[in-house]
């Protein structure tokens, strides 16, 4: 009978500190020795080279925010995991543990702040129209009886049909299961546009065999933040995670990595995106804050 309940106590002990874990993520860390990144594996913050080598502007500063943490927990080591993530299931592995942090390009909006929390934005996006350099679109008016191809779980489209330049256009929509895809419907003529954020369109442009004949046109179709993600109702790991943001945009750093991954020639093939970077973002470093796409407006 002892050796029942000390096994019950034990249970419910371990059980205790797997629920107090859940919402503490850096106590997690700390006990585990390890924690788990989200990344993208054809973003325009991050892509992957293969082999399980993950890289990237927002990869890579996700891996300086793990150091920071790894100094503040006083871990000597630390074991970073990497968890490749699409746009379907990137809030879900954050909501079950599966990822600690998500350091992709997602966007923080009212609709998924009731699902996840979101760090200081660390990149604004505009959505924008990618088509092929001799195909006449200039913008949304020439987008009338074509199709456009988007990412699943993306809210490009969406975004397009709530704006008011698009009223009476109709036009095919179709999805590609990931960036990688939905550029490659471009590519291959299955696809007249490809709507998306302007980071993701500029990094796989640069990315094919003929960057010359693909063009980013039109209008800003939406103004976006971009946010590192991670589980809801846990201040102390995310206001970890935003110390360390603050401390990469006061030392410099940030915008060192960010010239890195856009203005200097970048693998696998060694050509450079192309992408300053622009005032809406140089704004939000200067103001650090976690304010959803609603608080943004398009100019």
């Amino acid at each position: 009978m002892k050796k029942q309940l000390l096994a019950i106590a034990v249970t419910a002990l371990a059980a205790g500190t797997v629920f107090a874990q859940a919402n503490d993520t850096l106590a997690k860390i700390k006990a585990s020795g390890s924690v788990t990144l989200g990344v993208r594996e054809s973003s325009g913050l991050g892509y992957t080279l293969g082999n399980g080598k993950y890289v990237g502007f927002h990869t890579e500063m996700g891996e300086r925010i793990l150091k920071d943490i790894q100094k503040q927990l006083g871990l000597t080591a630390l074991e970073v995991k990497y968890q490749p993530v699409t746009s379907q299931n990137r809030i879900p592995l954050v909501q079950n543990g599966t990822v600690d942090i998500e350091c992709g390009s997602t966007t923080n909006n009212t609709a998924r702040q009731k699902d996840a929390a979101f760090a200081f934005t660390t990149y604004v996006e505009e959505v924008r129209i990618a088509t092929r350099a001799n195909s006449g679109i200039t913008g949304i008016k020439d987008l009338n009886g074509k199709t456009i191809v988007t990412t699943t779980g993306t809210t490009s489209v969406q975004t397009l049909r709530k704006n008011k330049r698009a009223d009476g256009l109709t036009f095919k929509e179709v999805m590609g299961k990931d960036h990688a895809d939905s550029f490659l419907m471009l590519e291959t003529g299955r696809a007249d546009a490809f709507i998306m954020d302007g980071s993701i369109l500029a990094a796989n442009i640069s990315k094919s065999k003929t960057p010359n004949d693909y063009k980013v046109v039109g209008e800003v179709l939406s103004v976006e933040p971009i946010a590192c993600m991670m589980r809801k109702d846990d201040p102390a790991f995310k206001k970890a995670v935003d110390d360390s943001i603050v401390r990469q945009i006061k030392d410099g750093s940030l915008t060192k990595l960010y010239d890195k991954w856009f203005m200097q020639p970048i693998p696998p093939n060694n050509v450079k995106v192309g992408l300053p970077l622009s005032a809406a973002t140089k704004d939000a470093w200067a103001h650090p804050n976690d304010k959803p796409m609603e608080a943004y407006d398009a100019k």
